[in-house]
């Protein structure tokens, strides 16, 4: 006989019911300023502002694929997809040839720069407009725990590589 789990408090339904009300309005109107001014997918943005954001304008294909939370094959993918607009060039990692390096390029660059103003613009219009500073930053506490205890038992796609 299984035990049954206790039912969610009131509290708890509204809160997940909320977040994935939330998650399920937001991001399609992000992809959508995302497709439409830099003809880029989520997880393609994603990607390209690690990049931007990394010291070097690189990281190893492994290294993003657990940053994004994203299949290493369907990253590779996606990678590929960059690396034929010109976006991205992929390479054998200098440290590790079993591993590929994925750098920005200066046309990727300029795809960030394109997107940016609107994606901004978005996020703060649909997220953090009915929000003050301080709500805004009660759900970064909140949700970066939650993350947080979620990667303490990620799914594949999310669980980060040891080094060898």
């Amino acid at each position: 006989m299984t035990d049954t789990p206790p039912p969610l408090t009131p509290a708890q339904l509204q809160a997940y019911f909320a977040f994935t009300e939330v998650s399920s309005l937001l991001r399609p109107a992000v992809e959508k300023q995302l497709r439409d001014v830099g003809g880029l997918s989520y997880v393609q943005f994603q990607l390209l502002a690690r990049l931007g954001d990394a010291p070097d304008g690189y990281l190893r294909m492994t290294d993003l694929a657990d940053g994004v939370v994203y299949s290493r094959s369907g990253l590779t993918y996606q990678a590929q997809l960059l690396d034929q607009r010109g976006l991205v060039t992929r390479s054998p990692s200098p440290d590790d040839e079993r591993s590929t390096v994925v750098a920005i390029t200066a046309a990727g660059r300029d795809v960030l720069a394109a997107v940016f103003p609107g994606h901004i613009e978005a996020v703060r219009a649909l997220l953090f407009a009915p929000l003050s500073d301080d709500d805004a930053g009660d759900l970064a506490r909140i949700l970066g725990r939650v993350s947080a205890h979620l990667r303490a038992a990620p799914p594949r796609s999310a669980a980060r590589r040891r080094k060898a």
